[in-house]
C-alpha cells in the first residue's frame, strides 16, 4: 500500500491553497470585465466605421465656413406652395417661432378640435378654459349655461376628422394666427328635460364643416395654442 511522505503532502496542500486563491481572484466579477470575443461582431465592427458605441452622444456640429445652411423652410415648402400667401404666412410664423412646424401643428389642432367639441357637449368648463381664448370661452360658457338652464343635454359621439387644412397663417403683432378648415363626422342630438330629441339625430352621422383659428403669443414661453375664433361653414 503506497503512502505519501511529508514533502508530498506539503506540496499538495500548497497546490490546493494556491488553486483556491486564484479561483477567488479570477472567478470574481468586478463589472469591468471585457465581453467575450465574438469574431462575427468584431468583423462587423472593423468593417463598419460608421458604427458608434452606444454611450456616445452626437452633438450638433458647428457649421463650417462656406457650408450651406440647413433649409429652415423645407417643411413649409413641402406643406404649402412656395411663393403662395399661405407659404409666406407660415414662413413669417417660423421666423418668430423656430419650433413651429405646420404638420405638427395640424396634428395638435385635430386633437384640440375633438377635445373642444366633446367638452362643449359635456359642459366641461375646465377643459374648455385651457383650450380657448377668453372671448371664445365666455361665448361657449354662456351657451352651456343657457342649455343647462333649460335642462337640455347634448348627446354626442365623435366619429373622426376627414380633413384638416391650413387655409391662412399670419402674424398679428407678436401673436401667430393659423386658420384651419376642418371637416369632421359627428353623431349629435340635443334632448330636452323630458328626453325628447329637439335637435340633431342620435342615429345619424353628420358631416360638420368648421373654420377655426388658433393663436399663440410667440413672445411667451407657453407653447400652447388657443382657439380664438370659430365659424361654421355652410
Amino acid at each position: 500500500m503506497g503512502f505519501f511522505d511529508f514533502g508530498t503532502i506539503f506540496f499538495l496542500v500548497a497546490a490546493v491553497v494556491i488553486f483556491f486563491q486564484l479561483r477567488n481572484v479570477l472567478g470574481r466579477r468586478t463589472g469591468n470585465e471585457r465581453p467575450p470575443f465574438d469574431p462575427y461582431t468584431a468583423a462587423r465592427t472593423d468593417k463598419d466605421p460608421a458604427q458608434k458605441p452606444e454611450n456616445v452622444v452626437s452633438l450638433p456640429r458647428k457649421r463650417l465656413p462656406g457650408e450651406p445652411a440647413t433649409d429652415t423652410y423645407a417643411a413649409i415648402d413641402a406643406f404649402a406652395k412656395p411663393d403662395s400667401d399661405l407659404n409666406k404666412g407660415l414662413r413669417t410664423i417660423k421666423d418668430n417661432d423656430p419650433s413651429f412646424e405646420p404638420k405638427s401643428f395640424v396634428d395638435g389642432a385635430k386633437m384640440a378640435y375633438e377635445m373642444i367639441v366633446m367638452a362643449y357637449a359635456d359642459g366641461d368648463r375646465k377643459t374648455l378654459k385651457n383650450l380657448l381664448s377668453r372671448d371664445v370661452y365666455e361665448g361657449f360658457v354662456a351657451a352651456i349655461g343657457e342649455r343647462e338652464a333649460k335642462a337640455e343635454k347634448i348627446q354626442s359621439s365623435f366619429v373622426g376628422i376627414d380633413k384638416a387644412d391650413i387655409v391662412s397663417a399670419e402674424m398679428k403683432g407678436g401673436e401667430a394666427h393659423v386658420t384651419l378648415r376642418i371637416v369632421s363626422e359627428l353623431i349629435s342630438a340635443t334632448r330636452d328635460k323630458g328626453g325628447a330629441v329637439i335637435d340633431g339625430d342620435p342615429e345619424t352621422v353628420a358631416e360638420v364643416k368648421d373654420v377655426w383659428t388658433f393663436a399663440r403669443d410667440t413672445r411667451s414661453r407657453d407653447p400652447n395654442w388657443k382657439l380664438v375664433a370659430t365659424e361654421e361653414e355652410d
